[in-house]
């Protein structure tokens, strides 16, 4: 259904608020997370930085119920429509990743933090 050879065992998957329709994140899914968001109904990903699987949310709390999926025209990139569980998508706290804007070149922060990160992820 997917094609995970053009990226090197990866697709995109961008992830969408169903109700809103704001673009929460970016994030990358090899095939044991495509199947392990199939099989759950819950957002699963790749990590690049950590190399591993993860469950979106499992240390917030703040997990991703996929509603819908769509696979775009090439099959290497898909669309999840999720329920935003606990209104945060960011690790930063933020209820969705692309919370800065670029104006007269620089960088403003336009979102509110929903949560400390210091407080929720506690090493």
């Amino acid at each position: 259904m997917l094609n995970f050879e053009k990226g090197d065992g990866l697709v995109p998957a961008i992830v969408q608020d169903e109700e809103t329709e704001e673009v929460l994140m970016l994030a990358y899914m090899n095939e044991e997370a495509w199947k392990k968001t199939l099989a759950s109904g819950k957002a699963h990903f790749w990590s690049r930085s950590r190399n591993e699987l993860w469950l979106k949310g499992k240390t917030s709390g703040h997990i991703q119920e996929v509603q819908t999926i769509y696979v775009d025209c090439d099959q290497d990139t898909v669309l999840l429509k999720v329920h935003q569980v606990g209104g945060a998508a960011c690790h930063e706290g933020y209820p969705s990743c692309f919370y800065r804007k670029v104006e007269q070149g620089e960088l403003k922060t336009i979102g509110t933090q929903v949560f400390d990160p210091k407080e929720v992820y506690k090493s």
